[in-house]
């Protein structure tokens, strides 16, 4: 499936940081999962990550994405604030995915999130609509 290739992308792209690769997998899964079930890596004219931040904006989370986004220090989100963004359909998908609890998947999401946004938009921009999230994240594990 498209979210297992995301899911060891992500795994990739998060594991270069001195947490180790079983780490850096796992946050991977769960993000693969979750970018899965928001459309796959191909989201018909965008992206799933333009449409995350979008669920997260829309539930009072902007200053939080746009910290992601941003070059500056990250802000922190709950997996509480997780919860609440995401349908819950989402988040039912994405534990069963990842054999986790919706709120186990919701705390790793709130933990990975971040570093996985802030890694894919290091000058501070979102990527153009038409990039698939596959080529943005081979772009950055370079």
């Amino acid at each position: 499936m498209a979210g297992n290739d995301l899911g060891g992308l992500l795994g990739g792209l998060l594991g270069g940081g001195g947490q180790g690769g079983s780490g850096g997998s796992g946050a991977g899964n769960i993000l693969g999962a979750l970018l899965g079930a928001l459309g796959g890596g191909q989201a018909a004219g965008g992206n799933p990550l333009g449409g995350l931040l979008d669920m997260l904006t829309k539930s009072g989370l902007m200053d939080q994405a746009q910290s992601w986004i941003g070059t500056g220090e990250n802000k922190p989100v709950s997996g509480e604030q997780i919860t609440q963004a995401l349908p819950d359909n989402t988040l039912q998908e994405v534990a069963a995915q990842t054999g986790v609890s919706p709120q186990e998947a919701a705390d790793q999401i709130a933990q990975h999130l971040p570093q996985a946004v802030d890694k894919l938009t290091p000058s501070g921009e979102l990527p153009q609509p038409g990039a698939s999230l596959e080529d943005l994240i081979k772009q950055q594990s370079l």
